[in-house]
């Protein structure tokens, strides 16, 4: 199973996915570095990073699972490769787990760099402008939980993502799903039947009402995990044609 996450791992190092994985988390950090310039007053650390969680979670993170997803996929079915990976004399689910292992990295990797890089734009706007220092504690465990719960409350978008782009050769489904799923999120957001649409469960772990973080979560993470388990099989088990 290692050497075929080292194989996948160096496709995604060839691929775009380093540049999605830095280019998401970036322009929410630009944004933030650029917000505080406009600033006049200092702002406490938790409105920062609550802000740039919410975005992540709302906007950024539905739309890079549906990018990568598709580049992941794209990368066997550009090449028209899955027959020869298919004829490997190796058990067939571990080629599909090993891009669901691979894109839930790269998904980690980036909630990781979200916090980083705004606290990096964060202390860089200081610099430039000392009076807009935040105040308050900058509670950095609180927010690495926070996205930890993002990133598991997302597993059920991810599962859904992937199964679709790796399921059709063309990256087309894939995409009307991420851009259909991440409307729908946009304009239920204050709904509360929005706590069971996959699109719209990350950003319920900043929800004040605490059914809707235990809801989201067991869902996303509980389901996508199960969701996960049953593409492997259910794609391993299918002739591609």
């Amino acid at each position: 199973m290692l050497s075929i996450l080292s194989v996948e791992a160096r496709k995604l190092n060839r691929s775009l996915a380093a540049l999605l994985a830095l280019a998401a988390p970036s322009l929410i950090a630009v944004f933030a570095f650029f917000m505080l310039l406009r600033g006049d007053k200092p702002q406490p650390w938790e409105m920062w990073l609550g802000s740039a969680a919410g975005i992540w979670a709302f906007f950024m993170l539905p739309m890079s699972v549906t990018a990568l997803t598709a580049l992941v996929a794209h990368m066997e079915h550009g090449p028209k490769s899955w027959d020869h990976l298919r004829a490997l004399p190796l058990p067939r689910w571990k080629l599909y787990a090993a891009k669901v292992v691979c894109v839930l990295a790269v998904v980690a990797i980036m909630s990781a760099a979200t916090l980083g890089l705004t606290i990096v734009a964060v202390k860089l706007a200081v610099m430039i402008k000392p009076v807009i220092e935040p105040t308050g504690p900058m509670e950095l465990a609180r927010w690495i939980k926070v996205l930890a719960m993002m990133f598991g409350a997302a597993l059920l978008m991810a599962a859904i993502q992937l199964w679709t782009a790796l399921r059709y050769f063309s990256f087309v489904p894939g995409l009307v799903v991420g851009i259909g799923g991440t409307f729908f999120a946009v304009v239920a957001t204050s709904a509360k039947q929005g706590v069971f649409l996959p699109w719209q469960m990350p950003v319920n772990m900043l929800a004040s009402e605490p059914w809707r973080v235990t809801t989201a979560l067991g869902l996303g993470c509980g389901v996508g995990l199960l969701a996960l388990v049953a593409m492997t099989i259910h794609l391993a088990r299918r002739e591609v044609r």
